[in-house]
């Protein structure tokens, strides 16, 4: 027999990875053991009338939790499959894009994001930040434009941010590459870099470049519309949790978006628990027969900027120490949405949190799980996945 080809097995390994997590349940409850540690973290926090999706990954395989509600009005339990506003996760999702046009050496992380966005090359100190700076928080750009010029009333469109950018003037406190400063501008600047770069939409190159390679067919950004907000498409849209405030009141339409930013590629992205599974276990090493991918995964969890002895940023990602274990996670949140994905790689075990509710704890009840599983020997007594 004629050998198969590289991409022929890769294909076949995407393929199997989404359809051990996606494939219908095992059982129809999950393990015991893992359900009951798992509920002890999250029902105590759980308020009604939200809810919430947990995806475990263990043992090489993937277990689904859910609890509360998606839609309270309409009564919708949360499922696997109902979509929730990812919020800040959605930054690692470009960081991996960049961590793969860097293995492929499209970009470098020491390019002057000028070097693309070349507008910016009219400024001033926007000249000296770098695309891992952006990546990596250590830009020195504000985390909202508005912290610098608190005169600006209303969204940014994209002439307002280039407007603002080349104005902008580091300081002590905002020298590129010497400190940690969270920046959501920072992300909206490197998608529109690399937009730029491929000459391609942000969406359809995580379409292209990540989401259609791993079959995630449930994570999406927002459709653009003439002059208003973008809107997930209608399909999925009726998959869209109901977002709630802190006080449980309802938050926007099932589907909305958010923001400082206002153009075509500046809205979050949408998922479900079951799609970042796939996300996560690609993360945790489960793609053998795609190294390319799997290196730029590996890429973009290196750290390279150091906050203090316990705390280091990689590209996208946060990387904690406690004690003997290190924990690689990004967590996000709106006002009505809590999101966490998190790992511990020496482990390879992993979480995803969605929370149809702002300000809910879902990073510190990742990591309670996380820890409580590294350092026990609960696990499920059985190789199929569980869950609904």
């Amino acid at each position: 027999m004629r050998r198969m080809s590289a991409a022929v097995m890769t294909a076949l390994g995407l393929v199997a990875l989404t359809a051990a997590i996606s494939s219908a349940p095992a059982r129809a409850e999950p393990d015991a053991a893992l359900h009951d540690l798992v509920t002890r973290h999250v029902q105590p926090l759980l308020l009604p009338p939200g809810g919430m999706a947990v995806a475990l990954y263990i043992d090489g395989r993937t277990v689904f939790f859910n609890y509360g509600m998606a839609d309270s009005a309409r009564k919708q339990p949360v499922t696997s499959d109902s979509l929730f506003n990812l919020a800040s996760v959605g930054k690692v999702f470009t960081s991996t894009l960049l961590a793969q046009a860097v293995k492929q050496g499209e970009v470098a992380l020491d390019d002057p994001v000028a070097k693309y966005v070349t507008e910016l090359q009219q400024g001033g100190d926007i000249r000296r930040v770098t695309l891992g700076q952006l990546a990596s928080h250590t830009s020195g750009l504000h985390r909202v434009p508005q912290q610098y010029e608190p005169s600006h009333r209303g969204p940014y469109s994209l002439s307002d941010f280039i407007r603002y950018l080349n104005a902008w003037k580091a300081d002590d406190g905002h020298e590129p590459g010497k400190q940690d400063i969270y920046s959501n501008t920072g992300f909206v600047l490197l998608q529109l870099a690399l937009q730029r770069r491929f000459n391609t939409p942000i969406a359809k190159l995580l379409e292209q470049r990540l989401l259609q390679p791993l079959g995630m067919t449930s994570t999406v950004m927002p459709v653009p519309r003439p002059n208003a907000r973008g809107q997930i498409a209608p399909a999925l849209r009726q998959r869209a949790v109901q977002g709630y405030a802190v006080d449980g009141q309802p938050v926007g339409e099932p589907g909305n978006e958010q923001g400082t930013f206002n153009w075509p590629g500046t809205g979050q992205m949408y998922s479900s628990a079951r799609d970042l599974a796939v996300f996560l276990a690609a993360n945790l090493g489960a793609l053998p027969n795609n190294r390319p991918l799997q290196d730029a995964m590996a890429l973009a969890q290196q750290s390279v900027f150091t906050v203090n002895p316990r705390f280091t940023q990689a590209l996208g990602w946060q990387v904690v120490r406690n004690d003997d274990l290190t924990i690689v996670d990004k967590n996000g949140g709106l006002n009505n949405t809590s999101t966490y994905i998190g790992m511990i790689p020496q482990k390879r075990l992993g979480i995803v949190i969605l929370a149809n509710r702002g300000k809910e704890p879902a990073t510190r009840i990742g990591r309670q799980i996380m820890l409580a599983l590294a350092r026990s020997n609960v696990a499920a007594s059985d190789d199929g996945h569980s869950g609904n």
